[in-house]
C-alpha cells in the first residue's frame, strides 16, 4: 500500500502550531502490558496479579463503546482479570423482540476478554429494569415460558465461556419485600428458583449468583436476601454465590460489612463485590480522595478476611466512564482512576491492601516520544498534521497515539492513520506501512474535522500509554 498524499485544500486561516504551554502531557497509564519486561511496575504488580496471588480476582465493567478508548482498554486488559459487560447481556439488548436474539454487542466484549485472558461475569439474565416492553406486556400465564426461553438461549450461547452469571438482579425493595415486577407478578417468589434451575440446566459449570445493592450491611434488605438464600439452599436449588454491588457513598462502608458477608458464606455460598464504586461530592478534595482510598482498602481487607469471598469488581475503569455523575448529580470521582485514567490514591491503597507495596506501578518513562503539529482552520472546518518522533532508545513496533480533541471538534477523515472515535478522547493507530519507529525516527498523519468555534489544538498526548512531550 502506498502512502496517501492526496489531501483537501486548506484555507490559509488560523494556522497554529504547538507551543511550550500548548499541551500538558497526560500522566502515564498504570497498564502493565505497556511496560518492558523486568521494569518496575510490570505484570507482577498489576491489580489482577496481586489479587490472584491472594486467591481472589479483581475485575472491572465495560460497555462496547469503551472498546474504542485505547487508554481505557490498555488499563482494563492489563490491570483487571475479570470483565462484566455493563449493558450488553441485559434483556433489552439480547432479546429486544420475543424470540429474536442479538448477542453481537456482548460477543465483542467476550472477544476482548478472551484476547486479554480475562474471565467473564454474565450480567444479567432476569431483572426488572432494562426489560423490553413486550415482556412486561405478556399475560401472566406466558411469563414463565418467556423467562425460561430467554435464560436457556442466552446461557447456552455463552456456555463454557463465562465464569459466572448474575441470574437474578435486584429482586428486593429496600424494606425487604420482593419487587412487584413481571416475574414476581406471574410466579411469586418462585421465579428466583425457577430462573436458577433453568440457568443450571443450560450450563452446568458457570457459577450462579443473585445480585443486589444496599445489602452490604445488616438491614431489612440484606436480611431478606439472607432468608431467600437460606430457603433456596434448603430446597436444593442451584445457587453458588451472592453479589454485593457495593455502590458506596464516601465514608459510608457499613461497619457490619464483614460480619454480613460471613453469615452468607456460612449458608454455603460464595460472596463477591460485584459493582464497586465510592462516590464523592464534587469537587473532590485531597481529604475526600484520601477517605476514598481508605474505603477501597476496607473493601479489599474485608474480602481477603472472609473465606469464600471470590473477588472484587469495580463498576467501570475510570471516572470518565462512571455512571455516577449521570445518576447522582453533584457526585462523581467514584473509581480508582481519574478522568484521564491516572491512578488515584484509591488505586495505591488497593494495591497496598493486596500486598503490592505503598506506591503505584512505576510508569513508562516520559520523554520517549515527542509530538509536533499544526492546524489550519476556517469557518466550521479544520485540518491538522501531527508528527510523532521516537525519542527513546528502542524501536517501537506498532503505535497508538492517544489525545483529547477540544470540545466541538469531530473528525471526518484522516490519512496515514486510523482514528477512533471521532470526538473526545481519540486514538490514532498506525497503518500497515508505518508502524515501525526506530530511535529518532518520525511518522506523520493528519485529519480533517468540523468544529463549533473551538479550533484549539488537541491535548494530552500519550504514545502506547506513555506521555509525550510537545513542541
Amino acid at each position: 500500500m502506498s502512502v496517501r498524499t492526496l489531501r483537501l485544500p486548506r484555507p490559509r486561516h488560523a494556522r497554529r502550531a504547538f507551543g511550550a504551554a500548548a499541551v500538558t502531557a497526560v500522566a502515564a497509564l498504570a497498564a502493565a502490558t505497556l511496560l518492558p519486561t523486568g521494569q518496575a511496575g510490570a505484570a507482577d504488580t498489576t491489580l489482577r496479579s496481586l489479587a490472584e496471588s491472594k486467591g481472589i480476582y479483581f475485575g472491572t465493567a465495560m460497555t462496547q463503546s469503551d472498546l474504542n478508548n485505547s487508554a481505557l482498554t490498555a488499563i482494563a486488559g492489563s490491570q483487571f482479570g475479570m470483565l462484566t459487560p455493563g449493558n450488553e447481556m441485559k434483556w433489552d439488548t439480547t432479546e429486544p423482540a420475543r424470540g429474536s436474539f442479538n448477542f453481537a454487542p456482548a460477543d465483542r466484549l467476550v472477544s476482548f476478554a478472551q484476547a486479554n485472558s480475562m474471565r467473564l461475569r454474565g450480567h444479567t439474565l432476569v431483572w426488572h429494569s432494562q426489560l423490553p416492553s413486550w415482556v412486561s406486556g405478556l399475560p401472566t400465564t406466558q411469563v414463565k415460558a418467556a423467562m425460561e426461553n430467554h435464560i436457556t438461549n442466552e446461557v447456552a450461547h455463552y456456555k463454557g465461556k463465562l465464569y459466572s452469571w448474575d441470574v437474578v438482579n435486584e429482586p428486593f425493595n429496600e424494606d425487604g419485600s420482593f419487587r412487584t415486577d413481571a416475574f414476581y407478578n406471574a410466579m411469586g417468589s418462585g421465579f428466583v428458583a425457577d430462573a436458577l434451575r433453568t440457568a443450571r440446566a443450560a450450563d452446568t459449570n458457570a457459577k450462579l449468583y443473585l445480585n443486589d445493592y444496599n445489602i452490604e450491611g445488616r438491614n431489612p434488605k440484606s436480611d431478606a436476601m439472607y432468608n431467600l438464600v437460606k430457603s433456596l439452599k434448603s430446597q436444593g436449588v442451584p445457587l453458588d454465590g451472592v453479589g454485593f454491588q457495593a455502590h458506596f457513598v464516601l465514608g459510608q462502608v457499613p461497619s457490619t460489612f464483614k460480619a454480613n458477608l460471613q453469615r452468607f458464606v456460612a449458608l454455603g455460598v460464595n460472596v463477591a463485590v460485584t459493582e464497586l464504586d465510592d462516590r464523592i461530592q464534587l469537587p473532590a478534595t485531597t481529604a475526600s480522595l484520601n477517605q476514598q482510598a481508605s474505603d477501597y482498602a476496607t473493601v479489599v481487607d474485608t474480602c481477603l478476611a472472609v473465606t469464600g469471598c471470590a473477588g472484587i469488581t469495580q463498576w467501570g475503569v475510570g471516572d470518565a466512564d462512571s455512571w455516577i455523575p449521570g445518576t447522582f448529580p453533584g457526585y462523581g470521582a467514584a473509581t480508582m482512576y481519574d478522568a484521564n485514567y491516572r491512578p488515584k490514591p484509591a488505586y495505591t491503597a488497593t494495591a497496598t491492601a493486596l500486598g503490592g507495596g505503598s506506591t503505584s506501578p512505576s510508569p513508562t518513562p516520559a520523554g520517549s516520544c515527542k509530538v509536533t503539529g499544526t492546524v489550519s482552520a476556517w469557518n466550521s472546518g479544520l485540518t491538522e498534521d501531527i508528527t510523532i518522533t521516537n525519542t527513546g532508545s528502542t524501536t517501537i513496533n506498532g503505535w497508538s497515539l492517544a489525545f483529547t480533541l477540544p470540545t466541538g471538534q469531530t473528525v471526518t477523515s484522516s490519512w496515514n492513520a486510523s482514528l477512533a472515535p471521532a470526538t473526545g478522547q481519540v486514538a490514532a493507530k498506525n497503518l500497515s506501512y508505518n508502524g515501525a519507529l526506530a530511535p529518532g525516527a518520525s511518522s506523520s498523519f493528519g485529519f480533517q474535522a468540523t468544529h463549533t468555534g473551538n479550533t484549539s489544538l488537541p491535548s494530552l498526548f500519550s504514545l502506547n500509554g506513555a506521555p509525550c512531550t510537545t513542541a
